[in-house]
């Protein structure tokens, strides 16, 4: 299995989240799990998929607050086995996930901007002016020093990202195929686009959940991911 790709169960609830991870079959060995599953069993799920069937999982909860919280919330996730997590990029956010994932193979990856977000976006939310792009790759600058062992962007800053002294890991959402919908996605591009400026996963959701033979949209992907047209500069 190419675990590069990472498929989002963004589906109502586990029993459905399994179902479709039986319908994709041993096509993909890695899936993201959500806050929107995560009432509807999301955690039982993971453990699931993670023990039962040996996949591995991508729990993306996007967690902030202060470092004490976030500490204890990462311990107590860290029992689970899984192996991504997302917090905010942010350096204390960051360094106190660490701390809780000590002594565990978790790996924590700090946000830098949703890919659903533009300028305009940032403004509503008084983030500091500048160019989205120059946010992004400098909040991943700082998600690294802090010791994140990987960032989530989208794919238009992976190249700039992956030049960056130490970074590690580079996770990107905002991922389509050509002709997909967009949907709330702003920052987009192709599972080839991706891998070929840098990114080690992609994270794609609909494309292939909403399918009507969700495995055949996942070998697709994956037949792009190892196109020519997705192989990096320096190959």
């Amino acid at each position: 299995m190419d675990d590069r790709l990472i498929v989002a169960l963004d589906v109502p609830n586990a029993p459905a989240g399994l179902e479709l991870a039986e319908r994709l079959g041993n096509s993909v060995g890695f899936f993201k799990i959500g806050l929107g599953m995560l009432t509807g069993g999301g955690l039982a799920l993971a453990n699931e998929l993670k023990q039962d069937h040996g996949k591995r999982i991508f729990l993306d909860l996007k967690l902030f607050d202060i470092g004490a919280t976030i500490e204890a919330a990462v311990r107590g996730l860290a029992q689970f086995d899984l192996d991504f997590l997302t917090v905010h990029g942010d350096p204390h956010v960051v360094s106190a996930a660490k701390e809780g994932a000590a002594g565990s193979g978790l790996k924590i990856l700090g946000v830098t901007i949703l890919t659903s977000l533009e300028r305009g976006d940032l403004d509503a939310g008084l983030i500091r002016p500048g160019d989205v792009h120059e946010i992004t790759v400098e909040r991943a600058a700082r998600a690294f020093e802090a010791g994140a062992d990987g960032i989530i962007c989208s794919p238009r800053e992976a190249a700039a990202i992956r030049a960056l002294p130490g970074a590690g890991l580079i996770v990107t959402p905002g991922v389509r195929p050509a002709g997909a919908d967009l949907g709330d996605q702003k920052r987009v591009e192709t599972p080839a686009s991706a891998i070929s400026a840098g990114a080690d996963h992609i994270v794609v959701g609909r494309p292939v959940w909403q399918a009507a033979d969700p495995r055949a949209a996942a070998e697709a992907i994956l037949a792009e991911m190892s196109s020519l047209q997705a192989q990096r500069p320096h190959q």
